[in-house]
This record gives structure tokens, sequence and C-alpha cells, in this order.
């Protein structure tokens, strides 16, 4: 067809395992892609309005996920999973594209997040242990809490 735009299939995950003891998602897809994924990484790179906010420059810079851990992780659909994160966080739906972006860019965006830490006035060391504020865990620009 003239004019249509082709794109490879969505990756299909052939495996799924949560590593509690090293808290890591490990999940292979079926291009023979295999990543592992640290529940830190999920948790700020979370897909929620909560973290992302609605719409560019809302997003909520997140700290003290260092030793965030998954109390759950529920499939939704035949599509994605909404992990559930012992701060109580649980409002995140992680398609497949979104696990295996993650996974191809895990270097890129953790490098990223070390730089926004800093850029908050943190060591790229101490953001990831301080605990968020009540402002910082609630407040959005929208207006409303999640």
């Amino acid at each position: 067809m003239l004019g249509s735009k082709q794109t490879a299939p969505t990756p299909i995950p052939t495996a799924l395992t949560v590593r509690k003891q090293s808290r890591v998602l490990e999940i292979a897809f079926d291009d023979g892609a295999e990543f592992s994924l640290p529940f830190e990484l999920l948790r700020v790179y979370s897909p929620s309005a909560e973290v992302r906010g609605h719409g560019p420059g809302q997003e909520t810079l997140q700290t003290g996920k260092r030793n965030i851990e998954l109390s759950a992780l529920e499939p939704v659909g035949n599509y994605a999973v909404q992990p559930h994160f012992t701060d109580g966080h649980n409002t995140g739906m992680y398609s497949w594209d979104y696990l295996y972006w993650l996974g191809s860019r895990q270097e890129e965006l953790w490098e990223d997040y070390l730089k926004r830490l800093e850029a908050a006035g943190f060591t790229r060391e101490s953001g990831r242990d301080a605990s968020m504020t009540a402002a910082d865990a609630g407040g959005h620009g929208c207006g409303h809490k999640h």
C-alpha cells in the first residue's frame, strides 16, 4: 500500500521472573532479547501519571528508591504487567513495548536519572536514598493527587 507505515511487531515476553533477593525483573522476549531490570529503575521510570505527570515538564523526580521491592506483579490482559511496589506505588502499567524500551535503553536511562538527581542538588548516591517530601510524593502540576 502506498503511504502505509509498517512497524515491527511488538516483541512478546517468553519468560518473566521476579528476583526478590537481587531486586530485578528478568524478562526474555521472543526476538531473543533478554533484560534484567532493577526494581529501582522500574520505579523511577514508572509510566504512571504520578511519575510522568500529564504532560512535558510535569515529571516528578523519584528519590529514595534504591531499596524498593515488588510486593506483587499482576498481569494486565496479554499486553502488560502492573507492579505493586513496597512504597505503595501501583498505578503504572508496563506494556511489553515499554519494558522492551526500558531494557534496551537501560544504561542511557540510568545515566539520565543520576544526572537529574545531581541537578536537583543530590549526589548520585544520596538521591537514591533520600526520602521524598510530602509535596514531592503527592503534589502535581495538574492540581490533584494520584
